[in-house]
């Protein structure tokens, strides 16, 4: 058999355990929002993540009504807000509480990530294109500085002479070379 909680004791469970999670929990909030207005047990606006245990003790069924759960509904769907919300309806024990709302908390947590990470991605892929236009226009210029910045290559002189029509080059041996030649031609 349950221990059936009362609505306090379901808000009080359910509040610590969101605090415990992260959340900025504030208690018995108005919430007007996507045509929506009622109190909400608890309610962080930052994280935009609540909790309402629907009882008849507080009439909260009159409060929520079923139109106003599916705009929410839909909000969630969207990735908007969200907001695990209890119907006294069944029974149920703290401890079946607890691990509902840990499923929930964990279910809200894991869809935040993905939609962090997809941000991301595309952030990512948004980078990488303008950056690397950026790169290959800085290569271009910065090759050609180098280029003018280095000694070119000491390339051996070309001597033209013109034979006829045809222009034909000729390497110029250096000069030292030729004079050493000469002085060993020039002993014999």
């Amino acid at each position: 058999m349950y221990d059936t909680l009362s609505e306090t004791q379901g808000c009080d469970l359910l509040s610590r355990l969101f605090t415990k999670r992260g959340y900025a929990i504030k208690r018995n909030v108005q919430f007007r929002e996507y045509g929506v207005e009622f109190h909400i047990d608890g309610w962080d606006p930052q994280a935009r993540v609540g909790f309402e245990f629907l009882t008849s003790e507080d009439e909260d069924h009159d409060d929520l009504t079923l139109d106003e759960y599916k705009e929410l509904s839909a909000a969630q769907r969207r990735g908007e807000l969200a907001v695990f919300i209890i119907d006294e309806v069944e029974p149920f024990s703290a401890e079946d509480l607890a691990a509902e709302a840990h499923e929930f908390l964990d279910e809200v947590a894991d869809a935040a990530h993905a939609r962090l990470k997809a941000k991301t991605r595309g952030k990512k892929v948004a980078k990488k294109k303008p950056a690397a236009k950026k790169v290959a226009a800085k290569k271009k210029p910065a090759a050609s500085a180098a280029a003018a910045k280095k000694p070119a290559a000491a390339k051996k002189p070309m001597a033209t002479k013109r034979v006829g029509k045809k222009v034909v080059k000729k390497k110029v041996v250096k000069t030292a070379t030729l004079r050493k030649a000469k002085k060993k031609g020039g002993r014999r």
